[in-house]
C-alpha cells in the first residue's frame, strides 16, 4: 500500500522533523569536532596531544585546547544526540538538557584555574566562550523546538508543566 503523501507533509510533521533535524545537526557539529581534534593540520600542534590534562598542547583550529578525552567526550556526546535525534522528544531532551550540561561545562571552566589540575577536560578561555555560545544556542533551540510543536506533541516533551 502506498503511503499517503498528505500524511508526511501535515504541520505537525513537519515540525517534528525540525526538531529532530536541529538535533542531528547540532549532535553531527560534536561527532565532527570530535574527529577533527585528532586531525592534524586542522588541531595544531597534534604532537603534544595528551590523554587529560591542562598540559596538552594541541587546539582545534589553533583556538580551543582539546586532549584525547575532550575529543572522545564530544565524539560521545554526539554520537548520543544523534541516538536522541531519532525522535522529537528524544531531540528536545538532547538540546535542552545538553545545553544545560554545556552551561555547568562552561561555569566549571570560569570557576577553575586553567593552569590547575583540576583541568582535567581541558579547557581554556576561547573554550569558555565557546561553551557558553553553545548552551545558549541548544537552551534555545529546544525552546524554538518545544514551541513548533502542537500542544498534544510538546505534552511529552521536557519542561512541559503536569498540572
Amino acid at each position: 500500500m502506498a503511503k499517503d503523501i498528505a500524511a508526511t507533509t501535515t504541520p505537525e510533521h513537519k515540525a517534528v522533523q525540525t526538531v529532530r533535524a536541529m538535533a542531528t545537526v547540532v549532535a553531527a557539529a560534536f561527532v565532527l569536532a570530535g574527529i577533527l581534534g585528532f586531525v592534524p593540520g586542522v588541531t595544531t600542534d597534534l604532537g603534544s596531544l595528551t590523554w587529560a590534562g591542562h598540559e596538552s598542547g594541541a587546539q582545534l583550529f589553533g583556538v580551543f585546547q582539546v586532549s584525547v578525552l575532550h575529543n572522545l567526550l564530544h565524539l560521545a556526546f554526539g554520537v548520543v544526540g544523534l541516538v536522541l535525534a531519532r525522535s522529537v522528544v528524544g531531540s528536545l531532551r538532547f538540546l535542552l538538557w545538553g545545553g544545560v550540561a554545556y552551561l555547568v561545562l562552561w561555569a566549571y571552566g570560569v570557576i577553575v584555574d586553567h593552569d590547575h589540575g583540576a583541568n582535567i577536560v581541558p579547557v581554556d578561555e576561547a573554550d569558555d566562550w565557546l561553551h557558553l555560545g553553545l548552551a545558549t544556542v541548544m537552551m534555545l533551540l529546544a525552546a524554538v523546538g518545544r514551541g513548533l510543536l502542537t500542544p498534544r506533541a510538546a505534552a511529552r516533551a521536557p519542561g512541559y508543566p503536569t498540572d
